[in-house]
């Protein structure tokens, strides 16, 4: 375990300092670095600190959370397909943020976009938690988040149908396909105190998570309290999956890819699975926003769209996996 918390943590290290450097204007790593520190009033401190450094700041916390949210609500359904957005958060914060565009709120407040998202986002998980009930089953807990997520979907297709603004429905679409392009200390400011707090309370599931792996009952007789653990999960992964959406949009598969790669690598223990997922999560995010710069630096490629490109062909992958696993 050591060599691989070592691995991952140099594969953080190294990619935070390539987001730092990798970009369009043409900075040396050591001069772009001596910027960065040293400061002063050049373009290239400008660049580095209100334009780079936030940008792999983000990077680094959204990914990490999301792979850490992912690994704690598959150890919790006990299935490899779960995903963070199934309780619906992702999808009520993504309404939340269109609504925002779409009425004008995210051009006349300075916050007003984020804070849409996050007040989205506790709506929905607000929503899930009156129909699964505190006691409810891990089953309806699922069918809540997708009926949920089915309806923020549904009212986003519907502002997005009704718009009379074509741009504000363009800027609505590139939004929804996710991105840390032109983010700055402010949103890294906003999403911070979450994905703190929420990875600390996901964090705290891993001796309960380990317990659940010989099932409920199980669990219960070892002392662990199922009802607060699952409200635990379902507030930790509001607050992280709230705070990545509303200042970076949709940005899917990293949550459900990570724990998948790295489940062998710690001996399909939940518990261990949480911060090597934190870790990865944060690895493909941050390998992610590079690859957008480098690959099409001048059509804006969006950062849920790279996501997405190498997260489906793992989840088929998965899926197929899985299927032969149950023959």
């Amino acid at each position: 375990m050591s060599r691989l918390a070592l691995g991952l943590s140099a594969l953080v290290a190294t990619l935070f300092l390539a987001a730092l450097v990798v970009g369009p204007a043409p900075l040396g790593i050591w001069h772009g670095l001596q910027a960065l520190i040293a400061g002063g009033n050049g373009p290239e401190v400008l660049v580095m600190r209100e334009i780079r450094l936030p940008r792999a700041l983000l990077g680094l916390m959204i990914g990490g959370a999301l792979g850490l949210a992912g690994a704690a609500m598959q150890g919790y359904l006990r299935n490899p397909l779960a995903d963070p957005g199934l309780i619906g958060v992702s999808g009520s914060a993504a309404l939340g943020a269109v609504l925002a565009l779409q009425t004008g709120l995210a051009a006349t407040v300075a916050l007003g976009l984020p804070l849409a998202a996050l007040a989205g986002a506790l709506l929905g998980v607000g929503l899930v938690l009156a129909l699964a009930g505190p006691r409810g089953s891990s089953l309806t807990l699922i069918l809540a988040g997708i009926a949920i997520s089915a309806l923020a979907a549904a009212l986003t297709s519907l502002v997005l149908n009704l718009s009379p603004n074509p741009f504000a429905a363009n800027e609505i679409v590139f939004w929804m396909m996710g991105s840390l392009a032109d983010r700055s200390m402010t949103h890294v400011a906003i999403a911070a105190p979450l994905i703190l707090l929420g990875g600390v309370m996901l964090g705290s599931l891993a001796r309960g998570l380990d317990a659940l792996t010989l099932g409920e009952d199980a669990a219960e007789a070892m002392g662990v309290n199922l009802t607060r653990l699952r409200l635990v999960l379902i507030f930790g992964t509001a607050a992280v999956v709230g705070a990545a959406t509303a200042v970076a949009g949709a940005i899917g598969f990293v949550g459900l890819v990570v724990p998948h790669l790295l489940r062998p690598l710690v001996g399909a223990q939940p518990g261990r699975l949480l911060w090597a997922s934190a870790f990865g999560g944060a690895a493909m995010l941050l390998a992610a926003d590079i690859a957008v710069r480098v690959i099409l630096p001048a059509r804006d490629l969006k950062l849920g769209v790279v996501t997405a490109l190498v997260g489906a062909p793992l989840f088929l992958h998965l899926i197929y996996r899985t299927r032969q696993e149950g023959l």
